[in-house]
């Protein structure tokens, strides 16, 4: 695979001068190595151009247990997509390689073309399939009041990550499970760097997420706040949050954030089953907040169970 031949000619470039350092080898050989390893790349190149690399026309890249990927996730499910997914072990990429999921790779011929960030990634898809999949991609179209909502839901998203870092990072086997150290589709050597680096990779999450005891009571009030927001909403029988019958996409990205505390049979479309955390394993004080918020806000909740048990 020409990514993988990429990937080991990476590897040798950092690697070769320790070798030079350590073998003593001189000027002369050393320029001879470098020309060589030029030569390997032009190589690697060519061999992309006469022998295209076998590769899916979309690839998501997702994390386990990520709701901002399970929304993206649903809308291409959706829209009947063919994509092949790839899973990396939780908080490798972001801390390591500054990559942040979700993130989707579009292959059209010799060009891969990379759209991150969730909204983006929407607004590919209704660019890109409004026009030959008109019947389906409907419910994707960006209108003003859509995407203010978006806007206010991609925020409840993100305090829902603080919320449950807030009560998981305590719990290192929890911790891992959400992060895919059980999950077969993630690396092996992902694995097992999470299990290793998991000290550093908490510390890491908890100043990135400013974890903290007053962060924390900001973000649930936030949560709370757009809950509360879309029970009044839900409160006249409404099928859709912003009125109507149908189905579009904001309902589907409040039902895969909800999901995330929820943790419905059909969460991640069947994919999470490796991530997903049943509520009477959550910390006592994760779990008894989950309750208070299906008390508080029954519309909301049934709203998304019946989402994942009609749409998903």
């Amino acid at each position: 695979m020409t990514r993988s031949r990429r990937l080991i000619h990476a590897i040798f470039l950092l690697l070769l001068p320790l070798a030079v350092a350590s073998l003593g080898l001189g000027v002369a050989t050393a320029a001879v190595i470098v020309a060589g390893t030029l030569l390997w790349r032009w190589l690697i190149v060519l061999s992309g151009i006469v022998v295209p690399e076998k590769a899916p026309p979309l690839v998501l890249e997702t994390i386990s247990a990520s709701h901002f990927a399970e929304k993206v996730r649903w809308c291409m499910d959706r829209l009947g997509l063919d994509y092949i997914e790839h899973q990396s072990g939780g908080t490798l990429g972001v801390f390591f390689t500054g990559r942040t999921v979700p993130e989707l790779r579009i292959r059209t011929g010799l060009v891969e073309s990379v759209v991150g960030n969730s909204p983006e990634i929407l607004r590919y898809l209704w660019g890109a399939y409004s026009a030959p999949h008109a019947d389906k991609a409907g419910f994707l179209r960006p209108t003003n009041e859509r995407l203010d909502l978006e806007r206010k839901l991609d925020r409840y998203g993100a305090n829902l990550q603080v919320w449950v870092y807030y009560h998981l990072l305590e719990d290192r086997a929890l911790t891992l499970h959400a992060w895919g150290v059980d999950n077969p589709s993630v690396a092996v050597w992902h694995r097992l760097s999470l299990r290793f680096l998991f000290p550093l990779l908490a510390r890491l999450v908890r100043r990135a997420f400013r974890i903290s005891d007053d962060h924390f009571a900001k973000a649930v009030l936030h949560i709370e706040d757009l809950l509360s927001n879309v029970e009044t909403r839900l409160a006249d029988g409404r099928r859709s949050i912003l009125g109507g019958d149908e189905i579009n996409y904001t309902d589907l990205v409040f039902a895969a954030f909800s999901g995330l505390w929820l943790q419905p049979p059909a969460y991640a479309g069947g994919k999470g089953e490796y991530s997903r955390i049943e509520r009477s394993q959550l910390p006592a004080a994760m779990r008894a907040e989950v309750e208070r918020w299906l008390e508080d806000y029954p519309k909301a909740a049934i709203f998304t169970e019946d989402l994942y048990a009609q749409e998903r």
